[in-house]
Order: C-alpha cells, then sequence, then structure tokens
C-alpha cells in the first residue's frame, strides 16, 4: 500500500489528530493547491482542484495543527462529490 493509499485510509477513519499539514498533502495528491484569501482573511484558505476549478473553503485550525471533526465531514463530502474517493 502507497503512501497516499495509507493516507486517504486514515482520512476515511476520522480520526481525531489528522493534522492540517496531512490534509495539505492529500489534496494535493487530488490536484489541489492551496491559496490564501488574501491579507485579511485571517485564518480562512481555499483548496483549488486544478482541472475543474473545484473549490474547499475552510479555516487553518488554530492555535493546534489538527482539523476539528466537522472539517474532516465537509472535506470528505467535497472530494465524494469529486469522485476522488468513493
Amino acid at each position: 500500500m502507497s503512501i497516499r493509499e495509507k493516507l486517504i485510509e486514515r482520512f476515511l477513519q476520522r480520526p481525531k489528530d489528522f493534522t492540517y499539514l496531512e490534509l495539505q498533502a492529500l489534496l494535493k495528491g487530488f490536484g489541489y493547491h492551496e491559496i490564501s484569501k488574501g491579507q485579511t482573511s485571517g485564518s480562512r484558505v481555499g483548496f483549488i482542484q486544478q482541472e475543474n476549478h473545484h473549490i474547499i473553503l475552510l479555516h487553518k485550525p488554530h492555535p493546534g495543527n489538527e482539523l476539528k471533526r466537522y472539517q474532516i465531514d465537509l472535506i470528505t463530502e467535497e472530494v465524494r462529490k469529486q469522485e476522488f474517493i468513493p
């Protein structure tokens, strides 16, 4: 099993300690790149998929680096809509 497959499997298990760095790696594997929403956006970031220009918006977790459960659920729903995961 590849590192990417292990990361997808871990993400789908909805762990409480899934980090923002892991999310960046996961979405990069699906062809997304991160954009900052501007100087006044605070912790708000977007991930845009290169081919179809699909956007996922969320806030960077702070003060820690772990994603909240609702963020994992939102991202799971979005990547399933794009058929990147079953």
